[in-house]
């Protein structure tokens, strides 16, 4: 069994150094050495960790951000690796719909997000950015998803998703649907104020705490976070 660690952790060095060619000639190198996809998104993920790390300390800014994310997306976009989402794609375990939140277009977290989700075996309905909370509503009413997630990089987003799921708990389908919630900048206590059954400032534990809520069923209360 190949033992690719040092692969591994020179691919986190590049994407956190921002260095697109360096990291998709290792990605690639990598998928040719047998890798498996799974295992290597992990990596990017872990990439963009740092990055999110820096951006928090101001030492990145959002063109930063962008930057990792248009890296994340061509490994993604790797021939081993649509192959995989391809043979994969048949065996759905849940359904999500996901969308940033009205008053943010940002989708670099967002489409990480749902990249993992696809990765972990959800079909997943993607409506975009700055969608109006009427929009996912008729959505969870339209889809019947297990899942609700709802994505903001804006600290103002807070607002916005608990306002989501008062408006779910009005047309009574709050209960019918777990609601996730993601961005770098949340917390428990923000969490609680929204009102959602999860969060997670990383797409891979937010990816494994749908999982989680899939093999549990859909009892209310389950919570977790990054």
């Amino acid at each position: 069994m190949n033992d690719f660690t040092e692969i591994k952790e020179s691919l986190v060095s590049y994407v956190e150094q921002l260095d697109e060619e360096k990291s998709l000639e290792l990605a690639r190198e990598a998928l040719n050495a047998g890798i498996d996809p799974l295992s290597l998104i992990d990596v990017m993920n872990e990439g963009m960790k740092r990055v999110g790390i820096l951006y928090d300390s101001k030492d990145y800014f959002i063109a930063d951000l962008i930057m990792a994310g248009m890296i994340f997306r061509q490994v993604l976009g790797l021939k081993e690796i649509t192959d995989y989402f391809h043979r994969t794609n048949h065996k759905k375990i849940g359904k999500v719909v996901i969308g940033t939140v009205k008053g943010d277009i940002h989708d670099i977290g967002k489409d990480i997000f749902r990249y993992m989700l696809e990765a972990n075996g959800f079909d997943v309905i993607d409506l975009g950015v700055d969608v109006a909370r009427e929009i996912f509503i008729k959505n969870v009413q339209k889809h019947n998803p297990d899942i609700l997630a709802l994505s903001g990089v804006l600290t103002s987003t807070v607002d916005e998703m608990r306002e989501i799921v008062n408006a779910l708990k009005e047309v009574q389908l709050r209960d019918k649907v777990k609601i996730i919630i993601g961005a770098n900048h949340l917390t428990e206590n923000s969490f609680r104020f929204i009102g959602a059954d999860g969060f997670a400032t990383d797409a891979s534990v937010g990816a494994k705490l749908c999982r989680e809520w899939m093999n549990l069923g859909h009892g209310q209360g389950v919570e977790g976070n990054g």
